[in-house]
């Protein structure tokens, strides 16, 4: 069986595809789920890394859930209810965890639909890209069952309560630049032109110091949920590490001196 994610560099930036595009790119079983954790951890460890970029191979990005699976009753969709529950809890839900905790921004190049729990991988993503060939349906009411996989936190923060509460309780698609309008998505492009479009905006990202790019994207994730005094504080701590970099006194001397910045990671 091939690899279920293939992993490649260019520069400083990582590209993660997932690659089951016989099936559209499911991601409920366990050789996807462990593949997507081993990414973001090796991606963590790796400080040269600065972006991610995520797509998948053939016509689709991700049809979410294997529905023959869920069928068959087999994998995590097997058992009892309470074998069912630790079988989200130990399966796909461990994907938004995973990349709920990567430390560098990370890319959605959305080539094609995004279906249930694919709709949201790529809002598990910082960045959206969508190719005009993607769509976007938060699926799961179609299908008797509810967002297991973390999309009733994500898709609001995303788009908003009501055009959240819209996808999820209609089940049905919206095209990409429906996803364009209500903010799912921050750019439309042709099929041809997304992964140059990903990659040119990993440039832009990959620009400025790494370390303060990913305390940036820490103190974003922690703003979601702590309190402005708290946040204030983390802020001030990060800020006092982020003023003793190389980068930040390069950063300095390169705007006093009209001359673009050289950083180096320390």
């Amino acid at each position: 069986m091939t690899d279920p994610l293939l992993v490649d560099r260019s520069g400083d930036t990582v590209i993660w595809t997932l690659n089951r595009p016989e099936s559209r790119n499911p991601i409920s079983d366990d050789e996807m789920i462990t593949a997507l954790e081993a990414a973001v951890t090796a991606v963590n460890r790796d400080r040269a890394v600065r972006a991610v970029i995520l797509t998948a191979a053939g016509s689709a990005f991700s049809a979410g859930g294997n529905v023959k699976d869920m069928r068959d009753r087999r994998g995590m969709f097997g058992g009892s209810p309470a074998e069912m529950r630790q079988g989200y809890r130990h399966g796909i839900q461990r994907i938004p965890l995973a990349l709920y905790d990567c430390e560098v921004p990370t890319i959605a190049a959305v080539n094609g639909p995004a279906i249930g729990a694919g709709c949201d991988l790529a809002t598990m993503c910082d960045l959206r890209i969508a190719s005009t060939t993607a769509t976007f349906a938060e699926s799961f009411a179609k299908l008797g069952i509810i967002p297991g996989d973390g999309g009733a936190w994500l898709l609001p923060r995303a788009i908003g309560m009501a055009r959240a509460s819209e996808m999820a309780f209609t089940g049905e698609p919206i095209d990409a630049r429906t996803a364009w309008e209500w903010g799912l998505v921050s750019r439309v492009v042709e099929p041809d032109d997304l992964l140059p479009a990903a990659h040119d905006l990993a440039r832009r990202i990959s620009a400025n110091p790494p370390q303060v790019v990913r305390m940036t994207k820490r103190l974003l994730r922690e703003g979601q949920h702590q309190s402005l005094g708290s946040l204030l504080e983390l802020s001030a701590a990060m800020q006092a590490v982020a003023q003793h970099t190389d980068d930040h006194c390069e950063a300095v001397t390169a705007m006093l001196e009209r001359r673009a910045p050289v950083f180096t990671g320390r």
